[in-house]
């Protein structure tokens, strides 16, 4: 339900109610009691999606884009004088260890042979 502003047009008194949005505007001022009321335009309110399925990033300001562009510019100019990283290895390919088959055993775990059984 909203919150809707109102003035008085008698005696200048300003308040807020919250009514259904089919709710008729009120009338009668509370303070006055003359039936002077206006009900105000507002601005609304922002809606804000909570969940897991939207990213807080989504609501960052102009200020964050230019901070990025900033940061990215710095960051452009840095690389162009370290040296190539092409002679790295890549993390997804070093320290890597070749799969076991199913039928391997997990480390720590022995495993009872023909002549044990």
């Amino acid at each position: 339900m909203p919150t809707y502003d109102y003035v008085c047009n008698a005696c200048g008194h300003r308040f807020e109610e919250f009514q259904s949005i089919s709710a008729d505007p009120l009338k009668k001022c509370p303070q006055c009691n003359k039936r002077q009321l206006e009900r105000l335009i507002g601005t609304g309110a922002g809606v804000i999606f909570k969940g897991s399925g939207f990213y807080e990033t989504d609501y960052r300001g102009d200020s964050y884009a230019a901070d990025a562009k900033k940061d990215a510019e710095s960051t452009k100019s840095s690389d162009s004088a370290s040296p190539s990283d092409s002679a790295k290895p890549s993390s997804s390919e070093g320290g890597r260890q070749p799969s076991r088959g199913s039928d391997a055993a997990p480390s720590g775990c022995s495993t009872p042979k023909a002549d044990d059984v």
